[in-house]
């Protein structure tokens, strides 16, 4: 077991591979000219990124976030292609068989401004949607729009169904890729307008000394052909373990109860419920700034311009920096594959690049919300020392110094007790919990709780404390547990998180 764990470490180690950032000259902008509200947020990202001004394109388009199939075509689909021709941005040839190709591609990504429809409906001679089945692929022709722009230069392809996505499971940058006609989209959308804004200014100022802080993984303890859910988040789990990324793993079937106690949410995936759950119903609650957050439901994005409804307006409008979702019903196998998406941004992919190498499928319903370019782990293999993220760096290095798995711990240990770090404690208790040594796990919590200042922290370190005892099958002393504390942590908002538990 040693071995492994040294090879992981290793491997760890070279895992972000200084992946080439793309050209602001290959993104293009695209607005709905009708509202100013969206070519101002526009021109900001424009601004911000050094987009070229002649990269953005307005279009009068209907207010609405969802459009018919026929609408799409002639207010969206056709004017933009018209645009990437007279523009020169793309050259129209022919391959050897004389079948159209699309040559000299100078944009490679489009990114739609909020203002801008989200959702083709269906079409209303299309047949009703089969009941979930993983793995099918039903004929219907309602869609996201930004995964029908991603076939832009294809015409008269099938709007029944999904088509398959060339860049899925790439290694390649898309501008290295030969990948004839496809655009990568992403989407600055979200609740308001200061949002989108607050996202746009996020990326950039986090990408430049990196993403740093805890991931909180949420399990849905699904089986049969369902199960490939809970196997996604396991290997991030598996992988944040090897990088030094402290990491909670909610094993339960209900998601993170109600106000349940995060610190420095940088990372956070789940899965599955209807409505935005957990930490999201605590007013005070925030993700740390750049955070990437993603929930898994069929119709998380349904609503994106909706702080309260279903799971990516909600995520957004809680402070994350980007988010990926489904507008219509997508089928599991067809939605985006968390494992693949967070290796590719472990990797130094940009945001775009990372969620389309996670999706399998085109002309469907996903959709990536956040600034397509942003790199939150372009610096994980540079952590750098002394700054407010210090302890996060201390445990990056330190899964890069010393790949056996007991000096490490040693390392972490004696720099927890030289500098009184509760959070250095917990990512050692996190540790064990995850290789199954329950007894060490509890001792560290133990630590972490007297070395946390806040109230919200040292009760965290509690609920992990309980989780050890619901796994172990001990209901009865997880209960008593939570009972005897429950008078300490009454006065704080994360106390309900208390409440929801002995609920359950």
């Amino acid at each position: 077991m040693k071995t492994l764990l040294s090879l992981l470490a290793l491997l760890a180690g070279l895992l972000p591979s200084l992946a080439a950032s793309i050209p602001p000259g290959a993104v293009a902008v695209l607005y709905n000219s009708t509202q100013p509200e969206s070519k101002a947020l526009a021109l900001h990202y424009a601004t911000q990124r050094n987009i070229p001004v002649n990269n953005l394109v307005g279009l009068p388009l209907s207010a609405d976030d969802l459009i018919s199939r026929h609408e799409y075509n002639t207010t969206l689909r056709d004017p933009l292609l018209k645009t990437f021709y007279d523009n020169n941005w793309w050259t129209l040839d022919k391959d050897s068989a004389g079948n159209p190709r699309i040559t000299n591609q100078k944009i490679r990504i489009l990114l739609p401004i909020r203002g801008v429809p989200f959702g083709i409906k269906r079409s209303p001679a299309a047949p009703a949607a089969a009941p979930e089945q993983p793995g099918t692929a039903p004929m219907q022709d309602e869609a996201a729009i930004d995964s029908e722009l991603t076939l832009l230069a294809v015409r008269n392809h099938p709007i029944k169904g999904a088509l398959n996505n060339p860049y899925f499971k790439s290694e390649q940058s898309i501008t290295a890729a030969d990948l004839s006609g496809l655009l990568l989209v992403a989407r600055l959308d979200g609740p308001s307008d200061a949002i989108c804004k607050r996202m746009i200014d996020d990326a950039i100022a986090v990408e430049q000394e990196g993403l740093w802080g805890m991931s909180y993984l949420d399990l849905a303890r699904k089986t049969g052909a369902y199960q490939i859910g809970d196997d996604w988040i396991n290997a991030i789990a598996a992988q944040n373990g090897t990088l030094g990324i402290p990491t909670v793993l909610d094993h339960n079937h209900d998601t993170f109860v109600t106000n349940y106690p995060m610190r420095d949410a940088a990372l956070y995936y789940g899965w599955y419920t209807t409505h935005r759950n957990g930490p999201l119903r605590n007013d005070a609650f925030r993700f740390k700034r750049g955070a990437i957050a993603i929930h898994l439901h069929s119709f998380s994005a349904a609503k994106l311009r909706d702080a309260n409804t279903h799971w990516t307006g909600p995520l957004l409008a809680k402070g994350a920096a980007a988010t990926v979702g489904n507008v219509f019903e997508p089928y599991l196998q067809m939605t985006h594959h968390f494992d693949i998406l967070h290796d590719g941004l472990i990797r130094g992919r940009t945001l775009v690049e990372a969620a389309y190498m996670a999706m399998p499928v085109l002309s469907w319903q996903g959709v990536v919300l956040g600034d397509p370019l942003y790199r939150p782990f372009a610096h994980l293999s540079n952590p750098g020392t002394n700054d407010p993220d210090l302890d996060y760096k201390t445990l990056r290095n330190a899964s890069l110094q010393w790949t056996d798995a007991e000096e490490r711990v040693a390392k972490i240990r004696t720099s927890a007790a030289r500098t009184n770090s509760g959070l250095l404690y917990e990512s050692l208790g996190l540790f064990f919990l995850q290789n199954d040594k329950p007894e060490q796990a509890a001792a560290f919590f133990n630590s972490a709780s007297l070395h946390y200042q806040t109230p919200a922290d040292r009760l965290r370190q509690e609920l992990h404390t309980v989780d050890l005892l619901r796994q172990s099958g001990q209901k009865a002393q997880a209960i008593n547990h939570l009972r005897t504390i429950q008078p300490t942590y009454a006065d704080i908002p994360e106390g309900q998180a208390i409440i929801a538990l002995l609920n359950i």
